[in-house]
């Protein structure tokens, strides 16, 4: 199954804004509960990076049709900094949901 790694930075202003928005995200998420879909977000020890794992059969799909998720990609590219977006595979894994 595809597996997005998407990493970056929220500028220190921005922060409290970001994680309004993506909380939205989760509880959009939570409601409407896409079939196959596991997103994932980590926030490192600094507090300002952030490391998003997302799997699914056909991503971006079902993101973009969600709401809070179309407020949250609005004002990304103000907010962060440092963007990356790769396709990973799993080369191992224990207990991550298998």
């Amino acid at each position: 199954m595809p597996t997005m790694l998407i990493t970056y930075r929220v500028r220190p202003e921005r922060l409290d804004e970001h994680l309004a928005l993506l909380d939205e995200v989760y509880r959009e998420l939570a409601d409407t509960r896409p079939a196959d879909l596991r997103y994932q977000s980590l926030r490192l020890a600094d507090g300002h990076r952030f490391i998003d794992v997302v799997i699914g059969p056909r991503l971006p799909a079902p993101l973009p049709s969600l709401p809070a998720f179309v407020r949250y990609r609005a004002g990304f590219d103000e907010r962060c900094e440092d963007f990356e977006m790769s396709e990973v595979s799993v080369s191992g894994s224990y207990g991550m949901g298998e």
